[in-house]
């Protein structure tokens, strides 16, 4: 069956826009023959949207994370969901959406058969969805219950590849660029990605401190945190980033300061956006398989009930760098 993934590849667009396309999203700024685009090559591929309604045989729960809006500003989310999504209706599976902390939508799922929650919750929130619903898998988190079914990516696998990439070219002054994350009442989640820096960094001799930065996950703060690194005169060879997104604002502020990447400073991502491969030079990064992430994580659950499994599974997905243009050999007086 044809993809929102499809459709977005033969319109030349990305999958958030085709899928605020199709469901007529009023506040998608978009050109009418880019819409007409859109339905006519749906269509042609004979696209069918999944449909929510209780006339399904089976009816699976998407608990998101993250709102609409947010999605879009980093689409990792948006391509877990979409992947869901596409599975279920492969499969002729109906879904009931719900957001985090909308207590009306909430409500609406305890009716479903499988649980999918995707994106970072507190003890609490843990514990309500639980209660939901069994057939339950947390996607992106690690839940320490060993009841429960975890599916997330290898990030410290991942961020050893990156950072084994950088000391190979030389580098050893590398700064890491992060982002907060809260759930609940202000519980900060660990994020994997800085302690494998931290542990990677002690394993090859290399002292991280003074290299460590962190605001949030977006395009702003990491071009705040970057120009606050070039203001300070110690100056990096090399940045690891934990997401595209600070990457891409990162090297705006390296290039508004007259520097070149990857002549000055190289810089690797993460997790492989579309817009990556677009960035001037292109963004090295690491890929991980978000849509695959989401395909998966709806197969556990439908599987678990066809095939009355009862065992949990706690499993990571690989991720593997994507080498552009952004790393070179470290500069020779750094």
């Amino acid at each position: 069956m044809t993809t929102i993934k499809d459709i977005a590849q033969a319109a030349g667009i990305s999958s958030g826009a085709v899928s605020r396309i199709l469901n007529n999203d009023p506040t998608l700024s978009v050109s009418l023959e880019t819409k007409k685009r859109v339905f006519d090559i749906a269509k042609e591929l004979n696209y069918h949207k999944v449909k929510n309604n209780d006339k399904s045989s089976f009816k699976m729960g998407i608990v998101q994370w993250f709102s609409a809006e947010q999605e879009l500003q980093d689409n990792y989310y948006l391509l877990v969901r979409q992947g869901i999504e596409d599975f279920c209706q492969n499969h002729s599976i109906g879904i009931v959406r719900a957001f985090q902390g909308d207590i009306l939508s909430i409500q609406t799922l305890k009716d479903v058969d499988g649980l999918i929650c995707i994106g970072k919750f507190s003890h609490n929130e843990i514990q309500s969805f639980i209660h939901i619903c069994q057939n339950i898998v947390f996607l992106d988190m690690t839940v320490l219950n060993y009841n429960i079914t975890t599916l997330t990516m290898d990030f410290s696998a991942a961020v050893y590849e990156a950072l084994d990439y950088l000391t190979s070219l030389g580098h050893t002054k590398i700064a890491y660029l992060g982002g907060r994350e809260y759930v609940g009442d202000q519980e900060l989640i660990t994020d994997e990605r800085k302690n494998a820096y931290i542990s990677y960094m002690h394993s090859a001799n290399l002292d991280p401190s003074g290299w460590i930065f962190e605001e949030q996950f977006s395009t702003a703060s990491g071009y705040n945190m970057m120009l606050k690194i070039l203001e300070s005169g110690k100056l990096p060879t090399a940045v690891f980033a934990a997401s595209d997104a600070i990457a891409i604002g990162a090297m705006k502020a390296i290039r508004e300061k007259g520097l070149s990447i990857p002549k000055d400073i190289s810089i690797i991502g993460f997790n492989d956006t579309e817009i990556s491969a677009y960035t001037t030079p292109a963004l090295t990064t690491i890929h991980a398989p978000a849509y695959d992430m989401g395909q998966h994580g709806a197969n556990l659950i439908y599987a678990a009930t066809n095939l009355k499994i009862n065992t949990p599974l706690k499993a990571k997905i690989p991720c593997h760098l994507i080498k552009r243009d952004t790393c070179s050999f470290a500069p020779i007086m750094a």
